[in-house]
């Protein structure tokens, strides 16, 4: 009987019987779902292909983003219908490119049979449990109002753990968030690593940050150098699920 081999890694995996899941493509373990957004996606955006070491797969999906900010329920079907299709497609994970996707965490993971990690604020628990109990985390996001305990719950992360730093607010942010396509990438990297170090300065029980939008991690090792501290985000996330999803054997020696 046809096996479908997950990972072909030599003569033995190739030269044998093969099925697939039936899509007119492959090769992507991947799947992101991005909001129709228009501003400059630079290496490092999670909506910019050649920021992985891997092929991933996208799907558009239409509205105005400050519905996923503020979880507009009319958004689930389209959200649910977008994961579906990536994994018709054979995306053997689905990410969500924004973290406020993590108003449709559940219900997302419950409509595929995909392992699903809709926003970057799933990392919250992880990170957590690798810090002492005072510490607390950092989460530099693009919408602070919106970032409250009922949403954190949302991917079982507890407000109490971090301190929120909004950036959405910031002039040098405003082409992406208000979509222009021109941008000052030197003032923006500027103002994230002062405003990181800032909050650092002022919140000493600060372990680790967490770059909630998928727009900051070109960002993530300037913030770094600022603070000194572990800086996690969506690429961290996205790497940790593939590695998971697509496993490689080891080879060296004894």
């Amino acid at each position: 009987m046809a096996k479908w081999q997950g990972c072909i890694q030599g003569p033995g995996d190739l030269y044998t019987d093969i099925s697939s899941p039936g899509s007119y493509l492959g090769g992507h373990a991947i799947g992101i779902i991005a909001v129709d957004l228009v501003y400059p996606k630079l290496p490092g955006n999670v909506v910019n292909a050649t920021t992985f070491d891997f092929p991933v797969l996208y799907k558009k999906v239409s509205f105005q983003i400050e519905q996923l900010f503020s979880g507009d329920p009319a958004l689930e079907r389209i959200i649910i219908d977008a994961a579906k299709e990536l994994v018709a497609d054979g995306a053997r994970a689905i990410i969500g490119a924004c973290g406020y996707f993590a108003h449709f965490q559940k219900q997302v993971a419950a409509a595929v049979n995909v392992p699903v990690f809709m926003s970057s604020l799933t990392q919250v628990p992880l990170i957590k449990i690798g810090l002492r109990p005072e510490q607390k985390i950092l989460v530099m996001c693009a919408s602070g109002e919106d970032m409250n305990r009922e949403f954190l719950a949302k991917v079982n992360a507890n407000l109490d753990d971090c301190i929120i730093q909004d950036v959405g607010s910031m002039k040098s942010f405003a082409p992406i968030r208000w979509g222009k396509t021109e941008m000052d990438n030197l003032w923006l990297s500027k103002d994230l690593s002062e405003i990181a170090s800032a909050a650092v300065s002022e919140h000493p029980e600060i372990g680790a940050i967490l770059l909630e939008c998928s727009d900051l991690p070109p960002y993530a090792c300037d913030i770094q150098r600022a603070t000194g501290l572990p800086v996690f985000d969506f690429i961290s996330l996205i790497n940790w699920v593939e590695h998971a999803v697509v496993q490689k054997r080891y080879y060296g020696f004894l």
